[in-house]
Order: C-alpha cells, then structure tokens, then sequence
C-alpha cells in the first residue's frame, strides 16, 4: 500500500471514530457486552457499609468527617435523601437487599428471629441467581448475615471472593476488578464498617465480658485524640458537638425503654453517659466512617484503573443507622431517624445526574435496590416485588405515582413514614403510638399521639399501617382510639 493511501486510511478511521471504537474493545471494556444481541449492558457495583446512618457523609454536610470515595459517587450520581431501612437492624435489612421483600416475609423481625417456612424458597430467588441466570457474573465479598440456608451466601447465586469484612476486602475487590471479564459483573461488597462503633457502649458496661473483652483494633484506633493533644482539649476542641436531640422526647414510648433492657449496654449508655462519653462516641463513629470510605476508595480507585467507570453502575448503601448519640441512646433498632434513614447514592458517571439530591421521594433502600439493579441491566425483576427503580430519578426525570407512605418493620414496633410525619405502633406498653411531625420537629423531641390538633393525622395514619399489617397477615394489637 502506497504512503498516500495509508494516510488517507487513518485519516478516514479518525474522522469516522472507528479507530476510537477499535481502542476501547479491550478486554474489560468487552466484559460489559450482554449476550443478547451484543446489546451492551453495565457492569453493576453495590457497595454496603454497616450502621451508617444518613448524615455520616461530608456530601450530606456533616462537617465533622470527611468522606471523598462516598462524595465522588454523590458527585457522579444522586444522592437520595429520604431512603429508610426496611428494618433497621442488620440480618433482617440484608435479608431485604438479597431478596427485595420486607423481612415479615419470612417472620424476621430481628437478629434472632427464627425465620418461617418460607426461608427455604428464598436462596433460589436471590439477587445471586437473579443476575447470574441473566448472564452476569456474581461474586460477593465481607458481611453476610442473612437467616436460615441464606446464612450460605453461595447458595443465593454469589461466587464468593472474600469473607473479610475489615482490612483485606477492599484490595481483593481491587484484584477482582482488575482480572480479565468476559461478561458482565455483579459484585457485591459488605464492609463492616463503621459497626465497630457498638463496641464503646459494650466496652463501657462491661470491659471484661466476652464482646467487651474483643473490641476490635479499628474501634480502639479510633477513640483515641489526635497525636499531642491532651484528653481535656480532646473532648472541648475536637469531639463534635452534642446532639441538639440530645434528650429523649416527651411521652416517649415505654417499648423504646424495653428495648434498652433487652441489651443491658444500651440503658447503661443511657444513664450513666456524660457529656463527655457521648462526644467521644460521636468522634469515634466519625473516624470508623472515615476509615471505611478510605476502603471504598481503593475499590473506585481500582474501578477507574479497570477501565470500568463509565460502564459501571454503582449502588452505595447501609443497612441501617446509629442513633450517634440522639435521645442519649447508641445502636440501631427504633424508628428515630438516625437508625432508620440511611445514606443511598445511585451513580453511574455520565448517565446519571451529576451531584443530584432527591429530597422528596421516598425510597427503601432494601426494597428498590434489586429493581433498580434490573431496570439498569436491562432483566425484568420478579413480579411480586413491592419496590420500585430509582432509575428514572437518579437520571433526573420525573416518576408519576410515585409511593406516599414507606413501612418500616421492627423489633417490637412498626412505623409508616409519609411525606411528613412518623407513626410508630408498639406491640405493648403505655405510650403505645408515637406521632411526629417531622417538618417542626425534625430531631423528633416531640410525641403527637396525644395532641388533640393532630387527632385527624393521628387516625389517618392509623388507619394506613393498620392497612398494611392486615393485608401481609402481620399480628398485632389495634391501638385503642381516645
């Protein structure tokens, strides 16, 4: 071939962006090729921290941690504010993001619970095998914690790459995605952190019991001042501020003080805890967040290095929160915001709204996660999924008929979260309801479900969750009406 054709060779495949086209077909770049029709489809990332409650992320302007892997989803991505744990504690949450059904399904209303028959059909109907029989590789590594036959991880479709849930996971993720992938991914990974924060209260109780006597390293890290700095000027100059809910709210319900007996650590927390222990804790859980964003960066660091960014959906999540010091109690489990809200960044860079915040819809981080990951894939989610895709809205357009009401089951109490208020119904115990308004009362210091001028929005919320807890044949005791 003559020097003038080559040259009008490369200058036809530059101007056709054919050349552009052969370049990127590198082997990672193919592994999100689909099989049907060589349609392309994204490789997918769900990334889960643990008791993480909504405001733990800089992007959510918490100005007493700093958290840039999280910030750069949000940055790429939508950040939605009104996500809730369908129950807020771990194994019944994890059970809602493998499953996409509300925990009751199986009878799971806490770590504990003894799940019904109905544990045995769920390994099969699994995210894993979800995803897999679509074409996707699925692997999985860190936290499990799920019921019954799920407590095996492989056997809800999942390849499992690592059972580390502290210092080694992130690199392994980082070696996974540097491997050579021949179809599209699922991976799957469950830090533990910031939990470790659990650790101060049981500790504090009880240093030699066998919790206490086994705080992990990055919790005792992590309740430590700065380098030179004295524990007086630690806790007045460095540890964040109390709470402004500090105290409990009026006529709270007698089944939150029951659930504090339950776990003997907790009612210690709450009475003996001074100023200064609580600013601690609340330091402590800012630095476990810190150190866990840090792992996560490694991961999106090593996702970009991949080649992967832009062919990457990446679902950021909790399961569920910590109370970090409001209404003078640590842990998960009630309906209080800090628990039961968590954070929920959809991203994928290019496509999805860049720095986008949804303040309005409300989404359920357990129930929309798997038809969120479908809608994206392109795989059409099981039928009797109660949760919707964040699709549409994390890509910024409008959803009609969107959900006005979000049910958050618990241990001894169920919630409905509307547009503005929180009703919890206890099982038993005086003060059984508990009615907030949260937009006069955002840190929830005030119980309603007496208050004559809220008698309407008191019934209608009533009858809403009494709705609910009859339709999935849920027991429980009606509130007797004034």
């Amino acid at each position: 071939m003559s020097t003038s054709k080559q040259i009008s060779r490369r200058a036809f495949l530059r101007r056709s962006g054919v050349a552009g086209l052969i370049a990127a077909l590198t082997p990672n770049a193919l592994a999100g090729r689909g099989t049907g029709g060589g349609a392309k489809r994204p490789n997918l990332l769900v990334i889960v921290t643990d008791q993480q409650h909504a405001g733990m992320l800089s992007c959510a302007g918490n100005r007493r941690l700093k958290t840039p892997a999280m910030d750069s989803l949000a940055a790429a991505g939508m950040r939605f504010e009104l996500t809730y744990a369908t129950n807020p504690v771990c194994l019944p949450a994890r059970f809602s993001f493998q499953t996409g059904l509300y925990p009751s399904t199986v009878g799971v209303r806490h770590n504990g619970s003894r799940p019904n028959a109905r544990i045995q059909e769920m390994p099969a109907r699994a995210m894993g095998w979800l995803f897999r029989k679509a074409g996707y590789e699925t692997v999985y590594g860190g936290k499990v914690h799920l019921p019954g036959p799920m407590r095996d991880i492989t056997k809800c479709g999942f390849k499992v790459i690592s059972k580390d849930q502290r210092n080694r996971l992130a690199d392994t993720c980082a070696a996974f995605l540097a491997r050579k992938h021949d179809k599209p991914f699922l991976l799957f990974a469950s830090f533990i952190n910031p939990h470790d924060i659990c650790y101060m209260a049981i500790r504090d109780h009880n240093p030699r019991s066998g919790l206490g006597a086994r705080t992990p390293k990055p919790m005792l890290e992590a309740m430590k001042p700065p380098a030179g700095v004295s524990r007086e000027d630690f806790v007045a100059k460095h540890c964040p501020p109390l709470p402004a809910n500090l105290d409990p709210p009026s006529d709270e319900p007698q089944g939150v003080t029951d659930l504090l007996k339950l776990r003997p650590f907790r009612m210690h927390a709450r009475k003996t805890w001074g100023a200064d222990k609580w600013r601690i804790h609340r330091w402590a859980y800012c630095r476990l967040t810190e150190r866990v964003d840090a792992q996560i960066g490694r991961v999106l660091a090593a996702l970009r290095k991949a080649g992967f960014e832009e062919n990457t959906v990446v679902v950021f999540a909790s399961d569920h929160g910590d109370m970090d010091g409001a209404h003078r109690l640590e842990h998960k489990t009630v309906f209080y915001e800090e628990s039961s809200r968590v954070p929920f960044i959809v991203s994928w860079k290019g496509r999805t709204q860049a720095g986008g915040v949804d303040r309005t819809h409300l989404v359920s981080s357990g129930l929309d996660l798997i038809p969120t990951l479908c809608d994206f894939a392109g795989i059409a989610p099981p039928e009797d999924l109660p949760g919707r895709s964040v699709r549409a809205l994390a890509e910024g357009r409008k959803v009609p008929a969107w959900r006005d009401e979000l049910v958050i089951e618990n241990q001894n109490h169920y919630t409905l979260r509307t547009g503005r208020h929180k009703y919890a119904l206890f099982d038993r115990g005086a003060n059984r309801e508990m009615l907030v308004d949260l937009k006069t009362d955002p840190g929830e210091m005030k119980n309603l479900a007496s208050h004559a001028s809220y008698k309407s929005v008191l019934a209608d919320h009533r009858r809403r969750l009494t709705a609910y807890l009859k339709k999935h044949r849920i027991p429980f005791t009606p509130p007797v009406e004034a």
